[in-house]
């Protein structure tokens, strides 16, 4: 088994479980995972915060008052103004991520042309993205999901709390439907302060409900991803002759010709994909389509360097 390089911040990475592929911490070790909207939080880090210091970005001005610190007058404004000015900055902080992870029965589902299960892939990713926040010294919390709340880790910054989550993966047994939107609901609720809010799901909800429940983190002023997790054959439908399919989240079986549904699934299938997408854009939400049909140390890197470059752009 290859080594991964050793973190920069200090502490010991943790012995690999299954979900912590060397592969993909290899590719994504350098990489950030990093709030582009403001978040609070309580300690040095990389992201903005709503709380005024003397660092960083330029804020806004205000008088000067006795006790403060001379070496922040803005002379340039003395001249014009005749009267003391403090330049204020908003200063960089850590930020608390939640990631909501679908443990419903239809995740189970893998096509040959898969590289696993929709949900071995979104347990690597939950884990891929749990090594990230950690390692750059952020916390991360874990909510596993179906039709309820089946698990929850509250939000901790160690690598044995990484260790936890694994294990929490592995022991989970996916079951019942789906309630992505009332998932994120509870968590808008739950979640008191700003925050990131990653929702690893293969969306198969009403998409009435995924659209209020981003609205809801929207108006909670959470930074949200959709991760959307999709088998390659369902992206396809490349199914002939006389099929079976197995009923999951309590359908029953399903005896068929694919050819004469073809047209009318993936039509189904585009419109709900674009519901979901405009949904995302109209509350500021990053939507992530994830083929299990790619290897995830690929895909991840590629949205990550995406989305480095988007923040550098906007700054």
């Amino acid at each position: 088994m290859s080594k991964s390089p050793a973190s920069d911040t200090g502490q010991k990475r943790p012995s690999l479980s299954r979900y912590l592929d060397p592969r993909v911490l290899n590719r994504v070790d350098r990489l950030e995972l990093n709030a582009r909207r403001i978040v609070e939080g309580f300690m040095a880090g990389g992201h903005r915060s709503p709380f005024h210091g003397f660092s960083v970005e330029f804020a806004q001005h205000r008088e000067y008052a006795a006790g403060d610190d001379p070496r922040h007058l803005d002379w340039k404004l003395f001249a014009k103004a005749g009267r003391y000015f403090i330049k204020q900055y908003e200063v960089e902080t850590n930020y608390v991520a939640y990631i909501l992870h679908d443990a419903s029965e239809s995740m189970l589902f893998g096509s040959p042309r898969a590289a696993a299960s929709k949900l071995e892939y979104a347990n690597h990713l939950t884990a891929a993205l749990s090594y990230l926040v950690v390692r750059q010294t952020d916390a991360i919390g874990v909510g596993i999901f179906n039709e309820g709340l089946v698990s929850y880790m509250e939000p901790k910054q160690s690598f044995a709390h990484i260790h936890r989550i694994c294990h929490e993966l592995e022991n989970t047994q996916p079951k019942k439907k789906t309630d992505t939107g009332g998932i994120m609901h509870e968590f808008a609720e739950r979640i008191k302060k700003r925050g990131l809010v990653l929702v690893i799901s293969d969306l198969l909800d009403d998409p009435a409900r995924i659209l209020d429940g981003l609205n809801h983190l929207h108006f909670a002023r959470h930074e949200v991803l959709l991760f959307h997790i999709i088998d390659p054959y369902e992206l396809e439908f490349p199914f002939d002759g006389l099929i079976k399919f197995e009923g999951l989240e309590g359908y029953e079986d399903l005896l068929c010709q694919p050819r004469m549904l073809r047209k009318s699934y993936l039509q189904a299938l585009n419109e709900h994909i674009l519901a979901v997408r405009s949904a995302c854009e109209r509350n500021r939400v990053d939507y992530v389509m994830l083929n299990t049909g790619q290897p995830l140390e690929v895909a991840l890197q590629s949205f990550l360097q995406s989305r480095a470059l988007q923040r550098v752009a906007r700054r």
